[in-house]
């Protein structure tokens, strides 16, 4: 394959780090891709650490401080104006957060493939991101693993290319797996009274501390659901979650005359990271493959939806449309940030007042950033006033 120029936002973050962990492993052999752009929140030592090692031209950091790196691009606008100066084949999107949006957005008008890691931006603003990607010619590389794993049982029955597209007729049910995270087997009161401790034990993945809550109340999954809808053209009837605590399968696809594809791989993000970059193309990577007789014991089980009610609110996104998404997902992100800041809120408020924000904030039509933005600040403004806390920079964690 030709060398291709990478952007990464979000570097120093879980999946930026593990993305430059498979570039370095993929160049060993032979130079396949040179990255050209790297944009951070904060973490200016390991963001210039990362820039040394790879020969980066051009970083970007959302808060610099009181000395930011030389040359580097800064403020809270830093990685979009990486993405609009910098010449790149590929952006992977892996910022946390609304706050990667725009940059998100700005790489898809451009024309630009987006290896997507940043499920909030399909989530919050789904329908202005579709149709200029469809408008571009952009092509939207999942790298959440659910999401690959729905993008290969597609292709291979139907010969897809990438999303975004519209899954065929023949297509009856697509399921994501979750692994149910620390609270699996809790009842409702012990979930909703836990502590941040208890919720950032994920028993299989290793991720940010925002995303672990998340994977903790299952609203991880309930965007996960959200985003396959925008990637794959799925309405809401025909996407449903499931619980898998082992993670070795990651999504399965009914057709209509019965049969299920399903996609296996191990509970290791390198590699849906190494799918989205090197697409259409494989190659020999850092993981080992599944060994047959380890999947003797996968077990599978139904969500509790009176325990877990993201799932709901997911589905009644999907059905709503509009600015419903960006009232979400501020909510919880605004939710998430206070759980994790603040002592005493109890877990279970989180999804609460996330429901508290759908009944309330006012929703209509998405045909702007504005649109986007009013949603967003009217959900975090509520949320703030329901938790008795003060507004705070939007999350900019990468």
């Amino acid at each position: 394959m030709p060398e291709r120029r990478v952007i990464i936002l979000g570097s120093t973050g879980s999946i930026g780090t593990q993305t430059l962990d498979v570039i370095a492993r993929l160049n060993q052999s032979s130079p396949r891709f040179r990255v050209v752009g790297l944009a951070s929140g904060s973490n200016a030592p390991l963001l210039l650490e990362q820039a040394a090692r790879f020969d980066v031209p051009t970083i970007a950091l959302a808060s610099g401080g009181s000395s930011p790196p030389p040359g580097a691009l800064t403020g809270p606008d830093a990685a979009l104006r990486l993405v609009q100066r910098v010449d790149c084949d590929l952006v992977v999107a892996s910022m946390v957060g609304a706050a990667g949006l725009p940059a998100t957005l700005a790489a898809i008008e451009l024309g630009r493939d987006v290896a997507l890691a940043n499920k909030e931006t399909l989530v919050a603003a789904g329908g202005l991101v579709i149709p200029a990607a469809i408008r571009s010619g952009s092509r939207l590389l999942p790298i959440d693993s659910e999401h690959a794993g729905v993008w290969q049982c597609l292709a291979s029955a139907w010969g897809l290319s990438a999303p975004p597209f519209t899954a065929p007729a023949g297509v009856s049910r697509v399921t994501l797996t979750a692994s149910g995270g620390p609270f699996r087997a809790w009842d409702k009161a012990s979930i909703h009274a836990a502590t941040p401790e208890m919720a950032l034990r994920h028993p299989t993945w290793s991720m940010g501390r925002k995303v672990t809550i998340d994977c903790a109340s299952l609203m991880n999954k309930a965007l996960e659901l959200i985003e396959a809808h925008w990637l794959f053209g799925v309405n809401a009837d025909r996407l449903h979650a499931v619980i898998h605590p082992q993670s070795l399968v990651h999504a399965m696809v009914e057709y209509a005359d019965g049969s299920t594809l399903v996609q296996l791989s191990p509970a290791d993000m390198r590699c849906p990271i190494q799918l989205a970059i090197t697409w259409p193309d494989r190659a020999a990577g850092p993981v080992r493959p599944l060994d047959p007789a380890a999947l003797s014991g996968l077990q599978f089980e139904a969500i509790d939806t009176d325990r877990f009610p993201a799932i709901s609110l997911a589905h009644r996104v999907i059905r709503a449309g509009g600015t419903s998404g960006a009232v979400l997902n501020a909510a919880n992100e605004e939710a998430v940030q206070q759980f994790l800041e603040v002592p005493g809120m109890p877990f279970g408020r989180i999804t609460q007042v996330v429901q508290e924000a759908l009944d309330t904030v006012p929703q209509g039509p998405l045909h702007s950033l504005d649109d986007f933005s009013r949603a967003d600040a009217a959900a975090r403004a509520l949320v703030r006033a329901r938790l008795g806390t003060r507004a705070r920079p939007t999350a900019t964690a990468l």
